[in-house]
């Protein structure tokens, strides 16, 4: 009867069952955990974010999968979930950066464009005819001189955050996260912990999957694949030696 009585429910992605849940919004909320993870740390001179970009098979370009989004000059996303639902979201945010610096001739802000963005996400919960988008964001950029961060949520929430992590192992990744961060790091010790956390989730990754970015006020930039090996290696450095003193 109770499973009935759920499925009532769950039909509809709009509907409320009794104690107050949406069920398809939390349904996508568990297709953001199945993706890939992703974070963003942020720091005294802007923000960092990193990817980990797993190919399902060796013969598929590693290049096609975008995690990480160029939104404006110095705005940057990165998304965990469904591949096309981000997809349409991040194109919905250059959209409106973009009109920003038309009416304006200014950029928008960091935190003006997440609510804009968590506003179209939330119509989806409450119209008929549509589902929840079953991505999530971390949004970058430098606003005022400082770094802000922010995550959307499939429900239309903003979060803003010194440092977070989404999709799969989480939990694991948000704990290093919470264990290295300090509030005067600079953009160099953003990429370490980035990466430090990434590895401590999985330690059987390689560094030609991660990848990194940096949002300043130099801009959104591309970290380069021979700085990520070098950040991999003072990592996984790192963990080996933790276990070598486990194991004293």
């Amino acid at each position: 009867m109770n499973r009935n009585d759920k499925q009532a429910y769950d039909r509809g992605t709009s509907l409320f069952s009794p104690d107050g849940r949406i069920y398809q919004v939390e349904y996508a909320r568990e297709a953001v955990k199945r993706g890939a993870p992703v974070l963003g740390v942020r720091t005294a001179d802007g923000v960092v974010l990193a990817a980990l970009r797993s190919t399902p098979s060796e013969l598929m370009e590693a290049e096609s999968i975008e995690k990480l989004h160029k939104l404006d000059d110095a705005l940057g996303a990165a998304t965990a979930g469904h591949v096309a639902d981000a997809r349409k979201l991040v194109d919905f945010a250059r959209t409106t950066a973009q009109r920003e610096h038309l009416r304006y001739g200014e950029p928008i802000g960091v935190e003006t464009l997440t609510k804009t963005i968590t506003d179209n996400i939330q119509e989806s919960t409450q119209s008929g005819g549509t589902r929840p988008y079953g991505a999530s964001l971390l949004i970058g950029g430098v606003e005022n001189g400082s770094g802000r961060l922010f995550a959307t949520d499939p429900s239309g929430t903003p979060q803003e955050w010194k440092a977070v992590a989404i999709g799969g192992h989480r939990e694991d990744v948000q704990a290093a996260l919470e264990d290295g961060y300090a509030e005067d790091l600079s953009l160099e010790d953003g990429l370490a912990l980035a990466v430090q956390a990434l590895v401590a989730a999985d330690d059987e990754i390689e560094s030609d999957e991660l990848n990194l970015v940096t949002v300043s006020e130099a801009g959104y930039e591309i970290v380069d694949e021979e700085t990520i090996a070098e950040l991999f290696a003072d990592a996984t450095e790192g963990e080996d030696d933790d276990a070598d003193e486990a194991e004293e």
